[in-house]
């Protein structure tokens, strides 16, 4: 008697999830009826979604999710729905205008989904993991420091820029210049953020804030830093089922990370105890002190700038050497252009200045083309917390508004829009920053910032600093040599940024005197 009962029961709650199930089916199209929409094209799957994930696994591990994914837009449209792991539909777009709708104009149906939870071992609350009022808080309190002119303290970066060329090879010997960007990145940021460098580019003996921690040096904390990143991305991969991603090794990474970060929120913090010691150079941790005594904020919020400020940076820069070192015409165009504008490293032409390097249209040009092709960030995602839709790419020829329902997930890639032939013309996939002197002006189909409220708020920070340290690197050398010439295309490694594979292995020659 029991067995039936229970088979009983067991039939009717399937039953009833089926009556459930046909509701909201017979729901989501009425709604979607009335806002004149239609199915975007489907990508062929089973029921349960195992066909697609097996298909993003193989391409995971072969370090190919990005392409992979470019792909599926070229052979289906730029908008089309999958059916996502267990049954759950996903609409992904490379659409300009749905991206505007996403990011911009229908900001308010969309959240970041489960990434708080995702992030908050690493990141907490700040202006990456939060929605809402808490974004807005966020986003309030760091606004300010990045309309600062400090935020543009070329001489902060003139001393890191100097120690990576002390570090490059000058005898032809070959190197990987994207590791070097990485250190100086961190270094950079680390001396920006807090007041002093953690020094990563120098020898072990000078630790700089380091020698005050345990977390084992500069190299540790880069090492501590990306290991966490490199959690915060399986987690998010998860996305729902993130908390099985927790191991000891991120704990412990994360605690060397917040002891370090922790160090400097008491220094920012000292200065409101004994106003006399905080005259001298801005320092962004002390600015955002003014704000707020809680050292919580400061440790999540300078953390989150930290991770921007890093790996974007140092991205875009190893990817400006890996396109420099296969097209030569490129470097010579760009080194006579910087050459004739701030002279080379033995005659020098006046100070580099922030105002100096945005006039300088090549450089503009080259910078907006690396971007274009290998946007730091190449991946993203938004959940809409509405019933909505997206302006195209529906119906048989992609122009009708497309059903977005309450909870699901609408991915985007801005590499694939990048590289839309219908956008960018028949050579949208060839490098070419020529392509910016015929049009220079380009709305939501150029996006490496990101657009909308939540545009990067150091954008400019990442533009100078990467136009800095290119004007001085090309001032210091004449010629470039790619020293992996059967690597043409790049190889993608997608973290929580992209970063290229095997590194970017080039010989660099000083300009004779």
């Amino acid at each position: 008697m029991l067995a039936l009962a229970a088979l009983c029961i067991g039939a009717l709650y399937l039953a009833y999830q089926i009556v459930c199930s046909l509701h909201q089916t017979f729901r989501n199209r009425r709604i979607a009826k009335s806002l004149g929409c239609e199915p975007p094209r489907k990508v062929p799957s089973d029921p349960f979604g195992l066909k697609g994930f097996f298909e993003i696994s193989k391409a995971a591990k072969q370090n190919r999710v990005v392409e992979d994914i470019a792909d599926y837009y070229s052979q289906y449209s730029p908008t089309f729905s999958l059916t996502g792991l267990g049954g759950v539909p996903i609409v992904s777009t490379a659409e300009p205008e749905n991206l505007k709708a996403l990011l911009a104009t229908q900001f308010h149906d969309f959240c970041l989904g489960t990434r708080h939870r995702e992030f908050y071992p690493l990141l907490g609350d700040g202006i990456f993991t939060l929605d809402g009022a808490g974004w807005s808080h966020a986003r309030a309190l760091l606004r300010p420091q990045f309309t600062r002119d400090q935020v543009a303290d070329l001489d902060l970066m003139d001393g890191h820029v100097s120690r990576l060329i002390e570090l490059i090879p000058k005898n032809g010997t070959v190197f990987d210049i994207q590791r070097l960007f990485f250190l100086l990145t961190i270094d950079s940021a680390t001396h920006f953020l807090f007041g002093e460098s953690v020094n990563a580019m120098h020898s072990s003996g000078d630790t700089g804030v380091l020698e005050k921690t345990a977390v084992g040096g500069a190299q540790g904390f880069a090492k501590a830093f990306s290991l966490s990143q490199e959690y915060l991305f399986t987690r998010n991969c998860f996305m729902g089922l993130y908390w099985l991603v927790n191991p000891k090794e991120f704990q412990d990474a994360n605690k060397r990370v917040h002891e370090v970060v922790d160090h400097y929120v008491r220094l920012a913090l000292a200065p409101k105890k004994n106003p006399e010691k905080s005259a001298g150079r801005y320092i962004f941790a002390e600015a955002l002190a003014a704000e707020t005594d809680d050292p919580r904020v400061l440790r999540d919020n300078m953390l989150n700038i930290l991770l921007a400020g890093r790996d974007t940076t140092a991205s875009l820069l190893s990817s400006a050497f890996f396109f420099l070192a296969r097209h030569p015409h490129v470097w010579g165009r760009l080194r006579q252009t910087i050459v004739e504008e701030f002279g080379d490293s033995a005659h020098p032409r006046g100070k580099i200045t922030q105002a100096r390097l945005k006039d300088v249209s090549y450089l503009r040009y080259f910078l907006n083309e690396v971007l274009r092709l290998l946007p730091p960030v190449p991946l993203n995602f938004r959940v809409a917390v509405k019933d909505t839709s997206l302006p195209m790419g529906g119906g048989p020829d992609g122009k009708a508004p497309v059903f977005v329902r309450k909870g699901q997930l609408v991915t985007y890639s801005v590499y694939a829009m990048h590289r839309r032939e219908d956008i960018y013309g028949p050579d949208a996939k060839s490098f070419r920053p020529e392509r910016w002197e015929e049009n220079a002006s380009r709305g939501w189909e150029f996006l490496p910032f990101n657009g909308g409220p939540r545009i990067c708020l150091g954008q400019q920070y990442a533009l100078t600093e990467a136009s800095y340290t290119l004007v001085r690197l090309l001032q210091h050398f004449d010629r470039i040599e790619n020293a992996a010439p059967t690597m043409e295309e790049p190889r993608i490694q997608f973290n929580l940024t992209m970063s290229h594979l095997h590194g970017v292995d080039i010989r660099l020659y000083p300009a004779m005197p």
